[in-house]
């Protein structure tokens, strides 16, 4: 089997719950590209550093590490802090600076130095590992994924309607798509794996079956 297999996809579509059973299936470890987009944006945030401001002094001040699965920033482990609607904002911002995913890029590849990984993000498969063996492009309707989002406990503010995250998720979906750096989309040899009306275990299951 692959020591990498690359997840990408829209915000919503399941990727994450997705890569996370998918690995444990596999006996891989799961890494989380979007937490250190994440941590990144609460790290500035505690700072009291403007997103607009992050250079490179900031992210210098930042060690982000991948220890197994989880992820620790300047020593701390990271892990409920991140799901929350500030963070998701802040990391979609942040992700279109060239900088900041040029500094992320090593983190990222040192997750799979020394294991086998199940890695999900937005340019997995074409800019971090465009040689992984297994990628797939995980997906769903608009309207699907703004339901999934809605039942996500601590990923939406308060008061958010069915309505308002879909249009959060398609202004998502057009800023990561037209970025000028590692722009959303599909790897020519990704698998399409729609997931719309399936389960959980439906689409690992088949995702599993593609990757032995």
């Amino acid at each position: 089997m692959s020591t990498v297999v690359a997840i990408d996809g829209p915000a919503g579509a399941g990727k994450s719950t997705v890569a996370r059973r998918l690995a444990e299936r596999l006996g891989y470890a799961y890494i989380n590209t979007g937490s250190l987009y994440r941590a990144l944006a609460y790290m500035a945030n505690a700072s009291g550093v403007p997103l607009s401001a992050i250079d490179a002094d900031f992210l210098n001040s930042c060690k982000l590490e991948f220890r197994g699965a989880e992820l620790f920033c300047n020593g701390r482990r990271l892990d409920a802090e991140l799901r929350t609607p500030e963070c998701a904002h802040g990391a979609s911002v942040i992700s279109a600076d060239p900088r900041v995913r040029d500094f992320l890029m090593p983190v990222q590849r040192r997750a799979a130095s020394h294991q086998w990984i199940v890695m999900e993000g937005r340019d997995i498969g074409t800019v971090v590992f465009p040689d992984a063996e297994k990628k797939f492009f995980v997906t769903a309707t608009p309207e699907e994924r703004a339901r999934r989002r809605l039942a996500q406990s601590g990923e939406t503010g308060a008061g958010a309607t069915l309505e308002s995250i879909l249009a959060d998720i398609k202004a998502r979906d057009e800023r990561d798509m037209n970025r000028a750096t590692a722009p959303l989309k599909q790897a020519a040899d990704a698998v399409l794996v729609d997931t719309t009306g399936m389960t959980v275990d439906e689409v690992v299951e088949h995702i599993a079956a593609l990757c032995r």
